[in-house]
């Protein structure tokens, strides 16, 4: 019997950890520069991490006989390669990384298919670059080896591994643990922006499946450690604080272009009157602190009773016993509105609540939590698909739910595939009767659909039953924007083909004329039927238009717009026909609509159990972004610069920078927790 091949340890023979190290990092580098378009420091922990992950890939593609090993390594150095080009892609289409959870949904995604192969072409460059390392494995360029590593050389990779996974998490842990820290990231929050840029993509989707799969049990263990439950936020009086901020550069600007901050506090609405009442429920928190055994349960008790509630004020019940109909607008922006092109909705923003700084941030899963953060008040989960997980909830704060208590006739429509983001689960949960395409709405098959003919479809099922609430998510702005293959943005090209720009922005325009013409013939039904004067019209959009280049937004904007804030500046309306117009000043977001709304109409909610605030009240604003970034009415702070601006004439203030910040963290965990344990129905129903 002949002898076995021994096998030597050299370096010839482990040219191949070497690589799967340098393909990891390769990757990393390019999705940075490619789509991120941001390489700094952080990147250090890219590397640090690839270091274990290379050896993990190299002791996988080691251990079978040297066929088999190599098509491992094939398989291997592929699936890496795919999968960064689908973050690639993706990340150009919606500006966000890629969730695991949403492979669940990957069968909606085929309707787009159109949108998906236009992407790759436009990325077909960045794709190729990817896929080098498969190139280079597969012509064989590094002479690489794939014998059965023995045993003692096995350990000795094992042992790499742990040591260098061990230092990449040692680097974390110094870290600190401020709200953008690698630590914070790492162990307690899930911000996929933020964990890309700090940690690495690899690391930010290993610890989206680890959530995903296994919970966030390692979060709750170090917050069980150190977590304690504080007031949300005082205003700081005093200023004797420490000196500064760990990690976080603070400036004074006594004006900054674009800064997008009001320089002066100007609120709109009259100041407060002592008599008000707090907007709050009869809640005994006493009670459910000493009966709850849960302890996360028993935390959120805790946390929601020394939340300061917001108070009534001079618009409490202006809207009271009128109709609402509230949509969701699919990518509208104010480069959609104009004087001469779109005067009913240029009407409805200046005769009605004019929100001077409204914004609208981009989250996760794009249009399904933009309408879950104007729906509902609450932050999303990162990493799941939180409007179609509270549809296990129960939510009494929806607009449905809350006027269908008062005996409204309460109706959902979108002019698209009705379970898209599992809307057939979600919306009857708050409180609808919906219909979308393939579920009693029926309207042309286009793509996209027309908002006009669904508005014409559908009004006459509700206007001759007041009291009614409506809700719409609407379609007709969905990229891409062009005059090809977008029904919508070919059908009104008339309108759009002398204004002054390229074909996108035209194309764009074009698009949102659908959604002038729905609320001009809207609004010529309810006058028709005389309950104009009785129906407020709220709009909001689910995402600014991600879908045209920045070149385009830069066009129609007239000049360069600043990307970590002034791009998700927005458009808010709130109209009825006849009521007298109110300018806002303060800084205010789609988190704010929904208790906004519930104020104006004068319905019973808790302002202590939601994340967003009454605009109109005098609760101090607060704008918070998928990166943790933040704007309030004296500061903004950006995440990605980690610096904070005060605004002319307010001092610098580190005890209130550590305030905002804890607040932004509160929110955002306990967001998360009302989603995860069904908080309202423990506490309300």
């Amino acid at each position: 019997m002949a002898n076995p091949v021994k096998i030597q340890f050299s370096p010839l023979n482990h040219r191949l950890l070497f690589f799967y190290v340098a393909s990891i990092v390769w990757l990393e580098l390019v999705y940075r520069l490619w789509s991120v378009k941001n390489l700094n420091f952080d990147f250090v922990f890219s590397f640090l991490f690839s270091l274990a992950a290379g050896g993990l890939l190299y002791l996988l593609s080691s251990l079978l006989n040297e066929v088999m090993n190599k098509v491992i390594a094939v398989i291997l150095i592929m699936q890496l390669c795919i999968c960064y080009n689908v973050q690639l892609v993706y990340y150009d289409i919606f500006q966000t990384p890629f969730s695991i959870y949403s492979l669940l949904g990957a069968g909606d995604v085929t309707q787009f298919m159109d949108v998906i192969l236009s992407t790759i072409l436009k990325n077909l460059a960045g794709i190729v670059v990817v896929f080098i390392p498969l190139i280079l494995l597969l012509t064989n360029f590094f002479k690489f080896t794939y014998a059965r590593v023995k045993a003692p050389f096995v350990y000795i990779i094992l042992l790499f591994c742990i040591f260098s996974h061990g230092l990449s998490l040692l680097c974390v842990n110094l870290t600190g643990d401020s709200n953008i820290s690698q630590y914070t990231l790492y162990y307690k929050t899930y911000s996929p922006q933020l964990s890309v840029g700090r940690l690495g993509l690899l690391t930010t989707m290993r610890l989206d499946l680890q959530r995903l799969v296994l919970g966030d049990s390692l979060g709750a263990v170090v917050e069980a450690m150190n977590d304690e439950i504080a007031p949300a936020y005082a205003p700081a009086d005093d200023t004797s604080g420490p000196e500064g901020v760990a990690g976080v550069s603070t400036q004074y600007i006594e004006g900054t272009e674009d800064s997008d901050i009001p320089s002066k506090a100007e609120p709109s609405e009259p100041a407060k009157d002592p008599e008000y009442l707090f907007n709050t429920m009869e809640i005994d928190f006493d009670s459910l602190i000493a009966n709850e055994k849960d302890p996360t349960v028993l935390g959120m008790h805790k946390y929601f009773s020394s939340v300061e509630p917001t108070r009534q004020n001079s618009y409490t019940g202006l809207f009271e016993g009128c109709n609402l109909i509230l949509l969701t607008a699919e990518g509208f922006s104010p480069y959609a509105v104009d004087l001469e092109l779109t005067p009913v909705l240029y009407k409805m923003i200046k005769e009605g609540f004019e929100f001077t700084n409204f914004y609208n941030p981009v989250w996760g899963v794009s249009t399904s939590d933009g309408e879950y953060v104007a729906c509902t008040g609450l932050m999303p989960k990162a990493g799941i698909w939180s409007f179609a997980r509270s549809g296990q909830n129960y939510m009494p704060f929806a607009m449905g739910n809350q006027f269908k208590s008062l005996g409204y006739v309460t109706k959902a429509w979108h002019n698209h595939s009705y379970t898209y983001y599992k809307r057939n689960i979600s919306h009857p949960n708050m409180g609808y009767d919906y219909k979308g395409v393939g579920s009693g709405l029926k309207i042309k098959k286009t793509w996209p659909e027309s908002d006009l003919e669904m508005i014409e479809v559908t009004a006459p099922e509700y206007i001759g039953t007041q009291p009614f609430h409506t809700y719409y998510m609407t379609v007709s702005g969905h990229l891409q924007y062009n005059f090809l293959g977008n029904f919508i943005a070919k059908k009104n090209k008339e309108y759009v083909e002398e204004l002054p720009y390229f074909t996108p922005a035209k194309a764009y325009i074009a698009c949102n004329m659908e959604l002038e013409f729905a609320m001009k013939a809207l609004i010529e039904k309810l006058e028709a039927a005389g309950i104009a004067e009785n129906t407020v019209i709220a709009i909001s959009p689910d995402h600014y238009p991600y879908g045209l280049p920045r070149e385009s937004i830069d066009e129609l904007a007239g000049h360069k717009v600043e990307e970590n804030f002034a791009l998700y500046k927005s458009t808010l309306i709130i109209w009825k026909k006849g009521m007298e117009p109110v300018v806002v000043d303060e800084p205010c977001s789609s988190l704010d609509i929904n208790p906004t709304l519930a104020n104006l109409f004068g319905l019973e909610y808790d302002s202590r159990l939601l994340m967003g605030r009454d605009i109109l009240s005098d609760a101090p604003p607060l704008v918070i972004f998928s990166n943790w970034s933040w704007i309030t009415e004296r500061a903004r702070f950006n995440s990605v610069s980690n610096k904070v601006e005060f605004t002319g004439g307010t001092e610098e203030d580190p005890e209130y920078i550590q305030s905002i910040h804890k607040m932004v963290s509160e929110r955002n965990k306990y967001s998360t927790k009302i989603l995860e344990n069904n908080y309202y129905g423990k506490i309300l129903q």
